[in-house]
């Protein structure tokens, strides 16, 4: 695909210097449908970025624009705080019949505000409040969120950094398999808090991911979890699971935390809850932690009405039966295949992969090759990016939606960018 360098002087000399996916990908993008994207002159592109986890259903999918287009067209609530609104109920109601009821789940929803970083860090503050504790266990190599209290559980020392302050009230553990299998789950962990001389301050709660995106693609082991929940239980701390990205089915279940048959205490929500990319974010938790004082945690946009709408359109549609849990983990063998393929034809790159459902991660010992195979796949007409703490793996995390043979596509153009970019 030949591309002609688009005028970019505008975002060059206006935006400011922390944008970052436009780096990667310098392109001016104009339209986009499903799993593709359109340039202003017409190039197309294949998306295996879904808007980092947002779009889980595509993008402009023609069923939740229906739903958005009607709702607004009769001037529906656009702007509504926390007030009730007809789209509000709506979207509690499918949400508790839909996903809740069948999961055997009372949670209570809190509306904390549009982003998922908003969701943790109402979640860290309602752990604290109801355990009366400062202290949160996050693992190595997370990533919850660019707001202060969820970078102090976030591992990434360049996004730590960005904080300006320290950053307290946080105590990294190490993530499942972290250091090779040579040390048992959780003997550190048990023995600091058994040991009233090891300094560690008796924690309110421990977040953690089922599968770290940002971190590197690193799948916990549904054993590995359950014992964590285990060890929470005994040692008095709440456990919150951060899905903000692997929710809403990214995994093959709705919550990415079912296959290990846990009940989180708190869990978060956001990123492809709305289904259309529109800002929304849930916080859920049992109900004898709703403790909250009216408007002790608020925000403007924690209302977002047309997010309701698409939201209640999605789980209607998507999320009735089985049949989208069923779809994407078929769609996660055929990646599985395609990866196993390219790791067979190149053994010389030492690469190999990880991954569940729709979400995974080649990972190379050459740090540099990760950056080169995604800029290579943008210029074959792919969006892929890399994750991981050297950005050393290449990320793939395509829309639920997408038609076996767009995946076959993409995963072709994936293996010839891994070929070409050396």
């Amino acid at each position: 695909m030949t591309i002609t360098q688009p005028d970019l002087s505008v975002f060059e000399t206006v935006e400011s210097e922390v944008r970052s996916y436009c780096r990667a990908w310098p392109a001016i993008f104009d339209r986009a449908q499903g799993s593709y994207l359109f340039d202003e002159d017409g190039h197309r592109y294949l998306d295996f970025f879904a808007g980092a986890g947002s779009l889980n259903y595509g993008h402009n999918n023609p069923v939740l624009k229906r739903a958005l287009l009607d709702y607004l067209e009769r001037d529906g609530i656009t702007h509504g705080l926390d007030m009730s609104t007809t789209a509000k109920r709506a979207f509690l109601e499918t949400f508790r019949d839909v996903i809740l009821r069948p999961r055997e789940m009372d949670h209570k929803v809190m509306f904390p505000g549009p982003t998922g970083t908003n969701a943790v860090e109402s979640a860290l503050k309602l752990a604290r409040k109801v355990k009366g504790r400062e202290s949160i266990v996050s693992f190595t190599n997370a990533f919850h969120g660019m707001s202060l209290g969820s970078l102090a559980v976030t591992g990434n020392a360049f996004k730590r950094a960005g904080a300006g302050i320290p950053l307290v009230h946080g105590t990294p553990m190490p993530f499942d398999d972290y250091l090779d299998g040579r040390t048992p789950d959780f003997i550190w962990f048990e023995r600091l808090l058994e040991d009233s001389g090891s300094g560690l301050n008796q924690p309110a709660a421990v977040i953690v991911e089922t599968v770290q995106g940002e971190g590197g693609i690193n799948v916990a082991r549904a054993e590995w979890l359950r014992a964590l929940a285990d060890l929470c239980r005994r040692y008095d701390m709440l456990l919150i699971v951060d899905d903000i990205q692997m929710g809403c089915g990214r995994t093959g279940a709705f919550f990415s935390f079912e296959e290990a048959g846990i009940q989180p205490d708190i869990i978060t929500v956001s990123k492809s809850i709305s289904g259309y990319g529109l800002p929304l974010a849930l916080t859920l938790f049992k109900p004898e932690l709703d403790v909250w004082e009216p408007g002790e945690h608020n925000g403007t946009f924690r209302g977002n009405n047309p997010a309701f709408v698409t939201a209640a359109a999605a789980l209607d549609a998507y999320w009735q039966d089985g049949q989208m849990e069923k779809q994407t983990m078929a769609r996660g063998e055929q990646v599985e295949a395609a990866l196993a393929g390219i790791v067979r034809e190149h053994p010389e790159a030492g690469g190999h992969f990880r991954g569940r459902g729709l979400v995974w991660g080649m990972e190379f010992p050459d740090k540099e090759r990760a950056g080169r195979i995604c800029r290579r796949a943008f210029e074959l007409g792919l969006l892929v990016e890399t994750s991981g703490p050297e950005s050393e793996v290449v990320k793939l995390l395509p829309a639920l939606t997408i038609s076996p043979e767009e995946l076959d596509e993409g995963l072709r153009i994936l293996a010839r960018a891994v070929r070409e970019a050396g």
